[in-house]
């Protein structure tokens, strides 16, 4: 009787509470005595986050390798956890608190609010841990650990196995910073004016803008001139004339109140002449205009507009590193929301403090520079964006705007020249914040820094000398290239939720860095006004501790020595993460660890790229291509999503989504339960041994040699983290080698019509059901669902399939002789139905065959085999002939020739006429696919994916006239 079908929505949920209720996924759980021991970190999920498809992605590559070590008897770790995620948590509360109409959170406060932080934390916190289980991931979930575990108002309940991690973060603050490696400084950062705070770069989204390129004449101070002059390639003069002004463009004229010099290239001949001399910023009151000096450097391109650039160091990454070098001042214009400074003296007396100091006349002071607002008084409190408009009014208003003739129509511009402000409309990468969508705006604040020149060779030296390896090895380059010109890490956040930094300072500003404020207050006297630093930690700060921290890392010799996860599980073994964080939480990992501890963090690094959709585009909610992979499990189960992500998981591969393929699997899965419903009605399940068969038949003898190859090529690829070649490998196994020719050949045995009677079934049984359970062993890292409902139901069993030992055996499973007589047969089958289906023979129809010629190795397997080959190949009978007779087409196997009389079976000229009516259509689609593919405009301007889908058309429909073209030879040879 045929089992039911697999219900995936119902058996996946059972089946993962029964894995958690026996305790399946606990550290070192099947582990063998004296094992090694094997650890994966789990790249921690913002604890707001949802599962989407680069998370099931990535986390099917670690359960697959933490399943396949668990069977193996390693003890095993992976170690769960989820990120505080500090603004978006925060924004997430916010958010919350606005739609209840409850008070906001500086309303609140920040004890309070974080209390809100906290009760959310508990009640939705764990949205994306219950989705990752579905996904069947097989961690120790009561390990979880958080990255905000242990700080104040943690009023968690359950997790007694959780460290306390805040204590932990702290504790490498105050080292860092006692050892020189952590100070506060005033550099340039990327400001969120939404949230008003500092963020990373990954926290930044580049989005191609329309923009705005603005031409202003910037005046030589005291109405000084020269001569302007260009030259073309040759040296030829193509333009002349006396200017008394400089020509500079920006997309931000906002920020030309801020500018401190303007800068040509060294090799401009155009502007030496006024090399050193001083110009006028076009903007404010005429009297009190800054002058500012006119410099070289080598950033100015003398080839892009003007070849003159402003630089305004505090609000432009690259002119912050031009004013660096130069010693320019830096002057920051806008307040916290972006707004320009409402603060500071009135602009005639700032104005006049700053021409002092760039005149020499007073002291360079950068404290005093950065307290004073060069905002003339018209534009202070404005909106950046507003400023922007009535600055460039007013300078086009007093004729400082470069102009250019407004080219109308021939008989307008003979009636007159119009002159109009030269704006070019030009795309621009404008920077977002990927939470706030509001422009990031460039400022230079006073932040916490880790003085990362201090610690980076460690973790280049690692790689290098091969302690860790990254893979794919391109990705080499990237790690060096980002650790090579590493620049100071700015880890303070202007937030609430999150590590507050444990700097406390006086009256004086003196500072004292202490693990608690009374350890701070011993250190500054008892009669100190302290006030603690209000910001928090970058949340990269904390997670680049998440290997140590999550392991109960103290800092304490003694109590680390006896620490007996930290000992067993760290340094840990690989970590499987995106290439996009490489240097923003890989790198940091590895920089924090050599720092804290000494020791690299990992052994291996496996990265790998975004999930794309089928055509390879990157999935975005403005395309509309993004997949949940929740809805994916929901209708196709979660074995055929992981069999999908890992067969599209090659080395470097780019990863696109096939929403066919996954249907793909999904009937892979179904076949592999046909396979197992076919073995039950045959009772061979209920002839199963648990030790290798010894069969006599060499059927049954070639497929066990067949199982320890794929034994062999799974263990081989998923070592070398080729998880794409063990799915391709079980994939061909199971469908082709075990479903297609194995059981289709068992078939006369296990029926009773073969030669080798009551005996050749018995050990078929046994055969086919150790076959069957190898194939579920070797497939459930990849399909743990389906594959351990089928160990549960096709016998009793002392134990879950999740606790299999994994199978050791190997090569020395194959019978030479067995493989070559079964490997005879399939192909004369092949041939057979082949020929038949070229030739469009009805499926029903059974053909008798000729034999010419064969060898002795051939005469013995076609007779040990002919029950099968006359089943599979729908043969009558075989006849000896001395040579091919008319009307027949060729057959061959090794050694071997047959003919297929086909002539009395099919209209031969009708077959003809339909095959050239094919060949014929044919040939038009290769005209037009080779047509687009030779065209250069097309291979110039069709995207990558259109390109990628014709040539794999191109190949498909070759692929297929190659096949036309054999069909029409072989109805030659009938006549």
């Amino acid at each position: 009787m045929a089992m039911e079908k697999f219900n995936a929505a119902e058996a996946e949920d059972r089946l993962y509470k029964a894995w958690e209720a026996a305790g399946c996924f606990t550290a070192g759980a099947n582990a063998k005595p004296g094992a090694s021991s094997y650890c994966i970190m789990i790249p921690p999920p913002n604890v707001t986050g949802v599962l989407h498809m680069g998370h099931a992605f990535n986390n099917t590559l670690q359960d697959i390798l933490v399943r396949w070590h668990r069977m193996r008897g390693f003890d095993t770790l992976w170690q769960a956890g989820t990120d505080h995620a500090g603004i978006a948590t925060q924004m997430v509360v916010e958010r919350q608190l606005a739609e209840r109409g409850e008070p906001g959170r500086v309303a609140l406060g920040r004890e309070k609010f974080l209390e809100k932080v906290w009760q959310w934390k508990e009640q939705s916190g764990g949205t994306i841990v219950n989705q990752l289980k579905r996904l069947g991931a097989s961690c120790d979930w009561d390990r979880t650990a958080f990255t905000m575990a242990g700080a104040q108002g943690d009023t968690r309940t359950g997790h007694e196995n959780s460290p306390n991690f805040h204590d932990a973060v702290i504790k490498v603050f105050v080292e860092m910073y006692n050892k020189g490696l952590i100070y506060r400084g005033k550099r340039l950062v990327n400001w969120d004016p939404h949230f008003e705070t500092a963020i990373s770069d990954l926290e930044v989204e580049n989005i191609e803008v329309a923009g705005h390129m603005w031409h202003f004449k910037y005046p030589l101070a005291g109405g000084a001139t020269y001569t302007y002059v260009e030259r073309d390639e040759d040296g030829n003069i193509t333009l002349q004339e006396e200017r008394d002004y400089i020509s500079i463009a920006t997309t931000r004229p906002e920020t030309m109140l801020g500018d401190g010099a303007v800068a040509v290239h060294p090799s401009d001949e155009r502007y030496a002449p006024i090399v050193g001399m001083m110009c006028e910023i076009p903007v404010g009151p005429k009297a009190q205009r800054r002058l500012i000096p006119i410099i070289t450097d080598e950033y100015p391109d003398k080839d892009f507009g003007s070849g003159a650039v402003k630089i305004t160091g505090a609000h432009d990454f690259n002119d912050y590193q031009v004013a660096k070098r130069a010693g320019i001042p830096m002057y920051n214009l806008m307040d916290t929301k972006a707004n320009l400074r409402a603060d500071g003296q009135a602009y005639a007396q700032e104005a006049a403090t700053a021409q002092r100091i760039a005149n020499g006349e007073e002291s360079f002071d950068d404290a005093k520079i950065a307290a004073m607002n060069m905002v003339p008084d018209a534009y202070r409190g404005m909106d950046r964006f507003e400023a922007r408009k009535k600055i460039v009014d007013d300078i086009t208003r007093e004729g400082l705007a470069v102009m250019t003739e407004d080219t109308l129509t021939d008989a307008e511009r003979q009636q007159t020249t119009q002159l109009v402000p030269l704006v070019e409309n030009k795309p621009i990468m404008q920077p977002f914040g990927d939470r706030s969508k509001v422009v990031i705006e460039p400022m230079l604040t006073d932040q916490w820094f880790v003085d990362t020149d201090k610690i980076v060779a460690p973790a280049l030296e690692a790689v290098r000398d091969g302690r860790v390896k990254i893979l794919p090895e391109s990705e080499k380059k990237v790690y060096f290239h980002w650790l090579e010109n590493i620049e100071p890490w700015c880890i303070s956040r202007q937030l609430w939720w999150g590590h507050q930094i444990p700097v406390w300072f006086d009256e004086t500003g003196a500072q004292y860095c202490a693990a608690t404020e009374a350890e701070a207050q011993a250190m500054a006297g008892p009669d100190a006004s302290l006030t603690r630093d209000p910001d928090v930690l970058d949340t990269w700060f904390s997670s680049g501790l998440w290997p140590i921290g999550t392991l109960g890392w103290s800092g304490e010799a003694e109590a680390d020595a006896q620490n007996d996860m930290l000992q067993r599980f760290f340094p840990t073994s690989d970590l499987i993460t995106g290439s996009d964080i490489l240097f923003f939480w890989v790198a940091r990992m590895m920089m924090m660890q050599l720092a804290v501890v000494d020791q690299v963090p990992f052994n291996t690094i496996y990265l790998h790229g975004l999930v794309r959709d089928a055509k390879g585009k990157k999935m975005s909610k403005s395309t509309g291509n993004v997949v949940d992979p929740l809805e994916i499990i929901d209708e196709f189960g979660a074995d055929a999503l992981r069999f999908t992500n890992a067969s599209m998981a090659s080395l470097g591969g780019v990863l696109k989504l096939d929403m066919q393929r996954i249907a793909g699997y999904r009937n892979f899965g179904t076949k592999l339960w046909n396979a197992c419903s076919f073995a039950q009605f045959n009772e061979a399940f209920e002839h199963r041994s648990c030790s290798l068969p010894s069969p006599d038949l060499a059927l049954n003898k070639w497929i066990i040699g067949e199982v320890g190859r794929v034994r062999v090529a799974v263990d081989a690829a998923l070592d070398g983290y080729r998880f794409n070649d063990a799915a391709s490998a079980l994939y061909g196994f199971v469908w082709g080698t075990l479903c297609d020719r194995y059981l289709e050949l068992s078939k006369p045995i296990l029926k009773g019509s073969h030669s080798s009677g009551d005996a050749g079934r018995l050990e078929t049984q046994i055969t086919l059901a150790w076959v069957l359970e190898q194939s579920m062993t070797l497939l459930h890292p990849i399909m743990p669902f389906i594959t351990e409902e089928l160990w549960g139901i096709t016998a009793k069993r002392s134990h879950m399939l999740v606790h299999q030992d994994w199978p050791e055996y190997g090569l020395e499973l194959v019978d030479t002789a067995a493989s070559e007589e079964i490997s005879w047969a399939i192909s004369l089958i092949d041939s057979i139905r082949s020929a038949r289906a070229q030739m469009n023979v009805p499926a029903g129809a059974k053909v008798p065959l000729v034999q010419v010629t064969i060898s002795p190795a051939g005469e013995a397997a076609l007779a040990a085999n002919m029950a099968q080959i006359q089943q599979m190949a729908r043969i009558t009978e075989v006849t000896k002939v001395s040579e091919m007779p008319k009307g027949a087409i060729t057959i061959t196997a090794p050694q071997a020739t047959f003919g297929l009389p086909l002539a009395d079976i099919i209209d031969v000229a009708a077959e003809r006429m339909r095959l050239e009516k094919s060949m014929g259509k044919l040939a038009k689609e290769l005209g037009g696919l080779r047509g687009r593919l030779n065209n250069p405009k097309f291979a110039a301007s069709a995207p990558p994916e259109v390109l990628a889908e014709t040539r794999a058309n191109l190949e498909a429909r070759e692929e297929e006239e190659a096949k036309l073209s054999i069909a029409l030879a072989r109805l030659q040879e009938i006549g």
